[in-house]
This record gives C-alpha cells, structure tokens and sequence, in this order.
C-alpha cells in the first residue's frame, strides 16, 4: 500500500512539475512553492502551497492549474489546495535547477 501511495505522489510531482507562474520560467515545484502533499486512500489528494507573494496576479491561475493537473493524475479523486504564507516563501526554497535557471548561482 504504502508503494501505491509512494507511485501516485510521484506521478503527481511530475504533474505539477508541468505548471509554471506565467511571470517566472520555473515550475512550481521547483520554486518551492508546493509545501506538502497528502495524500488518502480513497484518492483525495490535499496540496498545501504558496505563491511568491500574496498579491500574486496570476493566483487564480496558478491554483487552478495545480487543482486541474493534480485530478488529471490515475488514482487521484479530487483534490483540494491549501493556501498558506507560513512560512513566507523565500529564494531559498528553490531546487538547485531553478536557482541556476533564475541566474541565482
């Protein structure tokens, strides 16, 4: 069981490695912005994210897509996003590639 849930949080990272901030070419994974993903038997899927500021114009955007790609994903039934900015999003959060991506490194 705990291989099924291992298999389908992959195919939902690799999912989610697909939407981008239309402003930043990074995905948001790599940005850091998704912070967690639980996941439940029956396939509800809960993706606990931020944004690179609150007042984010390109939010509803964002969130919708992250829903969309995240439901598209075999074995996930419905999926609910979680808006938090705790802890605050920094540059520090990025993967490696999207510093280097970003000229960061």
């Amino acid at each position: 069981m705990e291989n099924e849930f291992l298999k389908l949080e992959e195919d939902i990272v690799r999912m989610l490695r697909t939407v981008y901030d239309p402003e930043i070419p990074v995905n948001v994974y790599d940005l850091g912005l998704i912070y967690n993903v639980d996941i439940k038997e029956d396939g509800l899927v809960t993706i606990t994210m931020t944004l690179t500021a609150p007042n984010c114009p390109a939010a509803d955007f964002i969130l919708e897509d992250v829903r969309l790609k995240a439901e598209s994903v075999k074995g996930v039934s419905r999926c609910d996003i979680e808006l938090t900015f705790e802890p605050e999003w920094n540059r520090d959060m990025m993967s490696e590639e999207a510093k280097l991506e970003l000229g960061f490194l």
